[in-house]
This record gives C-alpha cells, sequence and structure tokens, in this order.
C-alpha cells in the first residue's frame, strides 16, 4: 500500500473530520496515534512501535494533534477539562468576558467525535 493510500484511508475514517473534534479536516492534517508511540527523543524509532499500525492512526486537525501530543485518551480529555480552571485562574479577558455572560460554563464533559460516530454505529 502506497503512503497516499494510507493517508487516505485515514482521512475517510471519521469522513474527513478530525476523530477528537470533529472539525472539517483542512490541508495540511495530521495522522495521531490514539494509544501514542512515543518518539525517541534521537529521533529513531519508538518505544510502542506495535501501535504504529492504519487502525491506531487517527485523522486530526493540527491544534488537536499538537495538544494531544504523546497523551493517552484519557490524559488528553483531562487536559481539555482542565482549560476551563485554568481560564478562571489566568485570564481576565475569559474572566470579563464569562462577568457579562458571553460565556456560560456547562461543566460538561468531554466526549471525543469518535467516541460519538462510534456510539452512533452501535444503535
Amino acid at each position: 500500500m502506497t503512503r497516499k493510500e494510507e493517508r487516505e484511508i485515514i482521512y475517510n475514517k471519521y469522513n474527513g473530520r478530525c476523530a477528537y473534534c470533529g472539525e472539517e479536516l483542512q490541508k495540511g492534517w495530521h495522522e495521531d496515534h490514539l494509544w501514542p508511540i512515543k518518539r525517541n527523543l534521537e529521533g529513531s524509532g519508538c518505544m510502542n512501535p506495535q501501535w504504529d499500525t492504519i487502525k491506531n492512526k487517527m485523522p486530526a486537525c493540527p491544534s488537536c494533534n499538537i495538544n494531544k501530543h504523546s497523551l493517552t485518551i484519557e490524559r488528553f480529555r483531562e487536559l481539555i477539562e482542565g482549560f476551563v480552571t485554568s481560564l478562571n485562574k489566568r485570564s481576565t479577558q475569559y474572566k470579563l468576558a464569562k462577568k457579562y455572560g458571553l460565556i456560560e460554563e456547562t461543566g460538561k464533559k468531554v466526549k471525543f467525535y469518535f467516541e460519538y460516530v462510534q456510539d452512533d454505529t452501535k444503535k
């Protein structure tokens, strides 16, 4: 299989959408490993080569992929859920926008796009 064919398979896993946020993928989209392979610092090889498979690769927008880095899916979920706490502590603009009713915190748990899609296929 060519690299181009592999990328097409990964792109189509979620109909051209980021597996995490669900946004339509744009030119320059990334491939992420759902189960991180954690590349070695020297740039040669990785710690979990058995996970470097098409099945484990997810289409991702650059923002999601860069923030997920080499986190597990649960650690990525925790990171995103912690953003609201961080904004409340550190962002004057966020706190002011919230004070004026422009932002409403929901307390909602993070559920990734691929989880919604999987839930729909189970019905």
